[in-house]
């Protein structure tokens, strides 16, 4: 079977090229990324009839048509989604068919384009906070992706992205795990990245507080880095996210910031490789592309992410009300003049570069690293 392609330098005319040979195949029913098997991208059905109001090949695409064409390719990479702990509450729901009581379905997550998400395993408010809480959630999403199997792929890796947007279909990763259910175990932290776990916050930890990492927060880096187990520094003292990015070997993950990162810990995340993802935030759509832009212009468009941060709980924009809103946010930062390079490394590659790396330094690791056998008693507070 031939490897997927991971497609990162397309530019607009490329697309349409590809546009324009999708319209000649459309006919065998192959569905583009992000949307269903039956449909082509290219505006016909299965018998080739045109769908009203698709735009005519040959057209100048406005600001949403080059949006939707690049991320055909570049489909967006949303690093936090609240929906694992909203689905734990709900006694019936079918993601399939669509939800009106949620921020996030399946017919959605097609027209939102969205090639992956990150599925929060941290607990809502009130409910089981320990390790017990987090097996409950994650074991519900390996349910929910294994009875949505037309929409969703469970992922533990960069090719399952690249896989699942080449199927049409929406990546869901597990993570982040609220880092105080490890409690004081390398252990657990295995554990976790056995079943599928690829990121844990550190934010709230003994061993990652104000002051910086401890003996103990040391040794958890050094065994995620081993594992491919991205940091994520949401919520993260000033001090960890420096230590962090001294010490890490892996790139780190900002997936759901509470505040907007200072600029000197933008340049340090720059300078480390990490990326720093921005939400969809209340107000109006231009703010979120007002912040987005903040942080590409301080750190550089390789250091800029997306994060949905919807069924959250959070308010939102009206005109990114869902996951469906994607596509507009794209055209407004093209009408604003952000090269698509920066747009396609904005929604795919920036994270897609931070799993891959991970990957390699856990694969590097493999052959010269053996499991960590600290303990908080022989390391020491």
């Amino acid at each position: 079977m031939a490897e997927p392609q991971d497609v990162t330098s397309f530019t607009t005319a490329d697309l349409r090229a590809l546009e324009a040979i999708e319209t000649l195949g459309g006919a065998d029913g192959a569905a583009g990324p992000g949307q269903p098997a039956g449909t082509s991208d290219a505006g016909t059905s299965d018998v080739g009839a045109p769908v009203p109001g698709a735009p005519v090949p040959g057209d100048v695409p406005d600001s949403l048509a080059r949006a939707e064409a690049l991320l055909r390719t570049h489909p967006v990479v949303d690093g936090h989604s609240g929906l694992a702990p909203v689905l734990r509450s709900m006694h019936f729901h079918d993601l399939e068919a669509g939800e009106s009581l949620l921020e996030t379905d399946v017919p959605r997550l097609r027209r939102g384009r969205v090639g992956a998400q990150f599925w929060s395993l941290h607990p809502p408010a009130g409910g089981e906070a320990g390790l017990a809480g987090v097996l409950d959630l994650l074991d519900l999403v390996r349910t929910t992706t294994a009875d949505t199997p037309e929409g969703l792929l469970l992922a533990t890796a960069a090719d399952d992205l690249v896989d699942a947007r080449n199927r049409g279909r929406t990546a869901v990763l597990l993570g982040p795990v609220p880092g105080p259910v490890l409690g004081d175990s390398l252990a657990a932290l295995r554990a976790l990245h056995t079943l599928g776990v690829r990121s844990v916050t550190l934010a709230g930890t003994r061993w990652a507080g104000e002051r910086g990492l401890t003996p103990l927060g040391h040794e958890m880096i050094r065994e995620m880095n081993r594992l491919g187990v991205v940091a994520d520094l949401s919520g993260s003292s000033p001090e960890t996210v420096r230590r962090v990015l001294a010490v890490s070997r892996v790139p780190a993950f900002v997936s759901h910031p509470p505040q907007p990162l200072p600029d000197d810990l933008l340049r340090a995340l720059r300078a480390a490789g990490g990326v720093c993802a921005v939400p969809c935030t209340p107000g109006t759509p231009a703010q979120t592309a007002d912040a987005l832009e903040r942080v590409r212009e301080v750190a550089g468009p390789e250091t800029v992410a997306l994060t949905g941060a919807y069924d959250t709980g959070l308010p939102h924009a009206p005109g990114l009300a869902d996951v469906s809103c994607f596509p507009r946010l794209i055209a407004h930062l093209l009408e604003r003049g952000w090269p698509e390079a920066d747009v396609t490394a904005l929604t795919w590659s920036n994270v897609m570069r931070v799993l891959r790396e991970a990957e390699f330094a856990a694969r590097a690791a493999a052959t010269r690293e053996a499991p960590s056998r600290a303990t908080l008693d022989t390391l020491g507070s």
